[in-house]
């Protein structure tokens, strides 16, 4: 077949190594693809299976019944959703992950404690750490709002170790009357 038609070259290869013959041959192949949509879309309109006007959409799966089993973790996003569970969730998962999101080194030394109205009070081990805690209170909130969600966190409260120091004397129990109460 050295003058095939279809194939874009008269059989002695010079065709391909011209300039301009790759736009040539493109040219060619796009008309070529044009003839051969036309004509599918002329045989489908003959069988009288014409092509669809509006864009197609995409299904989104198989259509499950009420009754169906449901995948585990959509069951789950159904559940916090109707329970309006989410954002206890989503803060559950923000303090079992404090070690990723502070870094090892704070989060050895702190802890979060709660979370209410906007406010996430931290328990730090140290005065130190505490002091730590409070400069990068800014920082901290920018990056509890990038896991929750911007606004969710407005403030960091920070408390030290609740163990003050030890009031000087004995030890004694309230009510006591001293010790005739023991040996009398």
């Amino acid at each position: 077949m050295p003058d095939d038609p279809e194939s874009g070259s008269s059989g002695n290869g010079a065709d391909a190594t011209a300039p301009g013959s790759a736009r040539s041959a493109a040219a060619k192949g796009a008309a070529m693809a044009r003839e051969k949509l036309a004509q599918a879309k002329s045989d489908a309109a003959r069988r009288g299976q014409l092509p669809r006007r509006e864009p197609r959409r995409r299904a989104s799966g198989p259509r499950r019944d009420a009754g169906d089993p449901q995948l585990f973790g959509r069951a789950i996003a159904d559940l916090l959703a109707d329970r309006g569970w989410q954002q206890p969730a989503a803060i559950g998962g923000v303090f079992g992950r404090w070690h990723e999101i502070v870094g090892p080194d704070m989060a050895a030394h702190t802890r979060p404690e709660t979370f209410a109205e906007g406010e996430v009070v931290v328990v730090a081990d140290s005065t130190a750490w505490a002091t730590q805690v409070r400069l990068l209170a800014r920082t901290l909130v920018r990056r509890l709002n990038e896991e929750l969600g911007d606004g969710t966190v407005q403030r960091v409260k920070v408390r030290g170790p609740q163990n003050g120091p030890r009031s000087s004397g004995g030890l004694r129990v309230t009510g006591s009357r001293g010790p005739g109460d023991t040996y009398g």
